[in-house]
């Protein structure tokens, strides 16, 4: 039994210190944009692209590394996903030009996406015991180098300079690879012909079109903070027109988009996780710029409130693990989107010359209604997965994220466009509202077979 634990722990290090470099390498890159800018003497609005770039690659790679995955092998995928965070590793801090340094930061984004959608199929398939809790560690790696990649990325810089926030990777590789060379169990064996005839199988038109109607969308989304490209927008929707009709056609579909019709609660967590992280980033994106504008606080000191929100979404994140393996998913659902309306409203109402103390507590709030929607989306959709394509429907799951991600931006960026103030604030805060709402209908609807007369079971 010892040892079973002991497997068990080193397993899930494999998998959470691999798919962390996602999280880690999305944030940290924020500090780091000013030294690159000024080595290569750039914009800042083209430096930028080293952002906006690993969002349009991941939001893009997630699903098809996943596709991959479920075909040729799990263990395979996330082992070269990590190949490939090494090579950018290496050759992006000797990068001799910002196209090279780009490149790098794209093989960055590819190599850590094909991870996640692997780790989290692993998992499901080889942790059956307590599966909610092995699932919540992955949100707690992640939701720790999210709020912590600044940071971390700001000592390393002061350090090594902008190159530094590559060779930082090395130590998680190095952990993930040979714990995962030697824990994960080898995947089936196919012949050249299977292979073959798996290759052949595989919908490239259908990921083309995808990936084609995903840039251009993404494009179009981003470019809502300056001149918006309308016609990138057209031209995504006309490809996820081409893809859909793509795919109700060809035998072996990329993604089979019946499957949002026959699964209709996994269609509802893929919302309501975008919900969550319009609700999330607008405060991760929006706070430090208020803290530091209109309170006159300091990098550190706007960092040490922050950490209230982040903090206690750790720390909850387990528990919430816990609360799901003894309980289901249906009611830390409708729990956490309700404490978000909660915090909506609280921040609406007080947080505009509230003490910092008071400011702390609220982000606590949101911080555990973040923490309790992170974790028990996560299960549900592993959960509501058909088994064959847990890596498919983990990859669009990551999308999603990006998604909100990227919405909240454009949110921010409408509200604070002429000046960041507490009143500008108060429509965050109605945001967050509507947010919240849209959030908490979507659970009761998910949850709606276990609620009999104001009471949810348990199932």
């Amino acid at each position: 039994m010892l040892l079973m634990k002991k497997n068990r722990t080193l397993f899930l290090t494999a998998v959470a210190s691999g798919t962390m470099l996602n999280p880690l390498n999305s944030s940290m890159i924020a500090l780091a944009l000013h030294s690159i800018q000024k080595d290569f003497g750039l914009s800042f609005t083209t430096v930028s692209w080293l952002i906006s770039s690993f969002y349009l690659a991941s939001a893009v790679a997630q699903p098809v590394t996943g596709k991959i995955g479920d075909i040729f092998g799990r263990k395979k995928t996330f082992l070269t996903g990590l190949v490939l965070v090494a090579l950018s590793a290496v050759g992006a801090p000797f990068s001799t030009t910002f196209f090279m340094l780009l490149a790098m930061r794209m093989i960055q984004s590819i190599g850590s996406s094909a991870i996640y959608p692997s780790g989290m199929t692993l998992i499901r398939d080889h942790i059956k015991e307590r599966q909610a809790s092995a699932l919540a560690v992955l949100s707690i790696f992640a939701s720790a180098m999210v709020a912590l990649g600044p940071t971390i990325g700001g000592y390393l810089i002061v350090w090594g300079h902008w190159p530094a926030i590559f060779w930082v990777n090395f130590p998680f590789i190095i952990i993930s690879f040979v714990l995962g060379w030697y824990l994960f169990p080898k995947d089936i064996k196919q012949d050249k012909a299977r292979i073959k005839e798996l290759f052949s199988n595989l919908d490239f038109l259908g990921i083309g079109f995808f990936a084609a109607g995903m840039v251009f969308f993404l494009w179009f989304l981003l470019s809502f903070g300056a001149k918006v490209h309308y016609l990138s927008g057209i031209t995504g929707v006309i490809f996820f027109g081409l893809f859909a009709l793509r795919e109700l056609k060809v035998r072996e579909p990329f993604i089979d988009i019946r499957i949002f019709k026959s699964h209709p609660k996994l269609s509802m967590v893929y919302l309501q996780f975008i919900f969550l992280n319009i609700f999330f980033y607008c405060l991760f994106f929006g706070l430090p710029s208020y803290f530091q504008e209109v309170l006159g606080l300091s990098v550190e000191h706007s960092g040490l409130l922050m950490l209230f929100m982040s903090g206690v979404s750790i720390i909850i994140s387990s528990v919430t693990g816990k609360w799901i393996d003894r309980t289901g998913v249906n009611q830390p659902i409708i729990i956490g989107s309700f404490i978000s309306i909660i915090g909506a409203l609280i921040f609406t109402l007080f947080f505009i010359d509230a003490s910092y103390l008071v400011i702390g507590l609220i982000l606590s709030i949101m911080g555990l209604s973040y923490g309790i929607g992170n974790v028990v989306l996560q299960v549900a959709m592993v959960k509501e997965s058909p088994q064959n394509i847990v890596g498919t429907t983990s990859g669009l799951f990551q999308t999603c994220r990006y998604l909100g991600s990227i919405l909240s931006s454009i949110i921010l960026g409408l509200v604070f466009g002429a000046e960041i103030s507490s009143e500008n604030m108060k429509i965050i805060g109605g945001v967050l509202i509507v947010s919240g709402t849209i959030s908490f209908l979507m659970s009761l609807w998910f949850s709606r077979e276990t609620i009999k007369f104001g009471r949810v079971k348990h199932v």
